[in-house]
């Protein structure tokens, strides 16, 4: 939406309905094979002509959230306009829905939306694959935010593959009182992989590949298989980490869920259900039993940025 010379777009979270975490590589990624679904929480971004760059931020988890050059969305607006020869005098401001440090990728969200608000407010009319170009140098999240739908994500996560999945999946989502770190998590897990005497070179270990059965699943729009086949390589490690994000777990799958996961690198806890009443009833038993510190529902696949 455009209003007295502002856009506001609407940016999608994800889940990783699969991540299979491979060897460290020589740049210090991780290889990936990671499975993306984005789902129905937002983050609306605002972007209005400025006299510089500036972010402001609201919603939940608004202090956490760097107003600095550090703000992937910052970055997005700068990079852009670096691409484009325009200045980055905007004034961008987010308002938070999705978790901060929660695992669904609400800062890659902000600069996915960042690179379409911005790119609409300066009437560039980018290419798609221009702006998924940049979006792979902001981060490795990005470019999936900035496509939506559903998609395997290799290498380090940013080269994506677009998956068929004709049916809607209902998540419930459970936010801890507290963040981890996506380098605190993957250091961790390295560690965990040392101690055990396993290798953590990519160099040593076979490259990561999506289930089968969960890429059947998703494309037959197979609720059952995909729960049994849904899987996240950083669980152990975060909940080593977190021991409450057990309970978290526990408390979701005897909420009635199909299945549940760790989200990302967390702290968020993904519990699928069978349809979207069960969902909201997964939602107010999770809540009931303090399990977390709040509970939603979401839907997916979703698109990726949209104007509001």
């Amino acid at each position: 939406m455009s209003n007295a010379g502002s856009v506001t777009v609407r940016a999608p979270g994800k889940v990783n309905v699969q991540l299979v975490v491979g060897g460290r590589r020589t740049d210090g990624f991780h290889e990936l094979a990671n499975v993306f679904m984005a789902v129905s929480s937002y983050d609306d971004i605002t972007v209005s002509p400025a006299d510089r760059l500036r972010i402001t931020v609201s919603g939940p988890g608004k202090e956490r959230v760097p107003t600095n050059d550090s703000n992937l969305a910052a970055q997005a607006a700068t990079l852009l306009g670096k691409h484009a020869g325009v200045e980055p005098g905007v004034h961008i401001h987010i308002d938070k829905r999705l978790p901060v440090a929660g695992g669904m990728a609400g800062g890659s969200a902000d600069a996915a939306g960042a690179l379409v608000a911005c790119d609409a407010l300066w009437g560039l009319g980018t290419e798609q694959h221009v702006l998924m170009s940049l979006a792979a140098e902001l981060g490795s999240d990005v470019p999936f935010n900035l496509l939506g739908g559903t998609a395997l994500g290799i290498g380090r996560g940013e080269s994506l593959t677009r998956l068929p999945c004709p049916r809607t999946c209902h998540w419930v989502f459970a936010i801890a009182g507290f963040g981890l770190s996506t380098p605190e998590v993957y250091g961790a897990h390295e560690r965990r992989r040392r101690e055990a005497g396993l290798p953590f070179a990519a160099a040593d270990m076979p490259t990561p590949q999506p289930s089968a059965a969960l890429l059947e699943a998703l494309a037959q729009g197979d609720t059952a298989g995909l729960a049994a086949s849904i899987s996240n390589d950083l669980e152990a490690t975060a909940t080593a980490l977190r021991p409450e994000l057990t309970r978290t777990l526990k408390a979701g799958q005897a909420a009635g869920a199909l299945a549940g996961m760790l989200c990302g690198t967390g702290a968020t806890m993904a519990f699928l259900a069978t349809d979207r009443p069960e969902a909201e009833r997964i939602a107010e038993r999770l809540l009931a039993s303090e399990a977390c510190a709040s509970a939603f529902v979401a839907d997916g696949p979703v698109p990726g940025p949209t104007l509001a």
